[in-house]
């Protein structure tokens, strides 16, 4: 009879999650275009409060008035500054100067170092590579150990009832892990609110920017500054990380062009050793750097495709292939879906589009078939964080280390396009943003002084 319970109890459960997680995956695939109500309901971008992506209409435009001057200038040198510190850890300390390093997983590297920058330039909260064991009184682990589980094991706190994280001690620790970043979030809300001291950071400049709105019925809640910030660290780390890994491999791949960037970069950094080793005025003397990262994200955007929806009746002109021009009547509330692979790939725009050619984003290019960032209103309010970490982090790196595909006797005979193929091979899925993520990724990186 017990048997027989334990055997029920355990397929109800398997039921239930198995419909959650299909509840999950519509929704994600939707990204709330066709699907807002499931996401209302699933409240998955909700987790700490409202954000700038979980709300729509009116209150969309409040968290978009108040968030966009949370991203200054001075934040973006901080950003450079931090990105630049955390390469130099890495180094000193991490790597400890090694001639040779590798790795057989990339994103081991680059999912780490674009963490600690969110957490810095984005919290406040400085990292390093060194294991912090330091924890508060109140809370059962660190603001670090918190916000690596909290990014990494997401879904489980999406797919599992309250409940069923307390099963097992994997479980427990996520659920401990959301309870702390969630106390944390908090705290730093008041510490901030009290602290004379000017900072830099996201949160600091979001708190700010709310406390400057002359009408009270616009200020951000503490759930909703929590909430944005949530949204930034989830939208911000895991893209970087990415694109980097993607622009590294591409790098390897090309030497040619790798050899170039270096070269850049060595007539930008009289001193790679000094600290810091570069200024953020630097990234304007790097073009071609951003035209690497440009590259990657053309061949391998954060969203393969982008929702948009008519906010009134109006008309598409489109133009087929033998020149014919037709317009396509979209009335108010249809529902669109721009194929940004398509269009990065689209030889109308870019000549040799499956081929890697940084110098096609130096002098004029088609910006308007460029949008791994999406276009309009609800364009990214990130990107210039985004590029400016990405840029730092590439240089900083390439500064002092050579990057190569690790030479392994199984494939001695593969020509170029089959080490291609094998080194850019990923299997893919989508956060609850939609971006894409590696779930496997055959590719070994030997990372070598220069």
């Amino acid at each position: 009879m017990m048997n027989a319970a334990v055997a029920a109890g355990f397929s109800l459960g398997v039921v239930y999650i198995v419909h959650r997680f299909f509840e999950y995956r519509r929704i994600v695939d939707g990204l709330g275009a066709r699907y807002p109500k499931p996401i209302e309901r699933f409240g998955f971008l909700r987790l700490f409060g409202d954000n700038i992506i979980a709300t729509e209409g009116a209150p969309w435009k409040v968290h978009r008035k108040i968030a966009a001057p949370a991203f200054t200038e001075k934040n973006y040198r901080m950003v450079w500054n931090e990105s630049v510190r955390i390469v130099q850890d890495l180094l000193d300390n991490e790597w400890k100067r090694t001639p040779e390093i590798k790795y057989e997983h990339v994103l081991d590297l680059t999912v780490p170092m674009s963490l600690f920058i969110i957490a810095s330039a984005g919290f406040g909260q400085h990292m390093s590579w060194a294991e912090e064991k330091s924890v508060p009184a109140g809370y059962t682990m660190s603001f670090k150990d918190s916000l690596h589980r909290v990014s990494s094991d997401l879904h489980l706190k999406l797919l599992l009832p309250p409940w069923m994280l307390g099963l097992t001690s994997h479980l427990r620790k996520v659920r401990d892990a959301f309870d702390d970043f969630d106390k944390y979030l908090l705290e730093m809300i008041a510490v901030r609110r009290a602290a004379k001291e000017e900072h830099a950071d996201l949160f600091s400049n979001l708190l700010k920017a709310t406390e400057l709105e002359a009408d009270a019925t616009s200020k951000l809640s503490d759930r909703e500054l929590a909430g944005n910030i949530f949204a930034f660290l989830l939208a911000g780390h895991e893209t970087t990380a990415h694109t980097l890994c993607f622009c590294l491999s591409y790098l390897a791949l090309y030497p040619r062009e790798q050899d170039r960037l270096y070269e850049e970069i060595k007539t930008v950094l009289a001193d790679p050793d000094s600290l810091p080793a570069q200024i953020y005025e630097d990234m304007a003397r790097l073009p071609y750097a951003l035209a690497c990262i440009y590259e990657t994200l053309r061949l391998f955007p954060p969203l393969p495709g982008i929702p948009k929806v008519s906010g009134e009746d109006q008309s598409l002109v489109v133009t087929y292939a033998d020149g014919e021009r037709k317009p396509i009547p979209l009335p108010k509330g249809t529902q669109m879906y721009m194929s940004t692979v398509g269009m990065h790939q689209n030889p109308r725009y870019w000549s040799e589009p499956d081929q890697f050619r940084p110098d096609r984003f130096l002098g004029d290019w088609p910006k308007d078939a460029f949008i791994p960032f999406s276009v309009g209103a609800r364009s990214c309010i990130g990107r210039r964080f985004s590029e400016t970490e990405a840029v730092a982090l590439l240089t900083m790196l390439l500064a002092h280390y050579r990057v190569s595909v690790t030479e392994d006797t199984r494939f001695i005979h593969e020509t170029f396009e089959q080490r291609k193929a094998r080194v850019l091979k990923a299997r893919t899925g989508r956060d609850v943003f939609g971006h894409v993520n590696m779930l496997h990724w055959h590719f070994g990186l030997a990372i070598h002084t220069v």
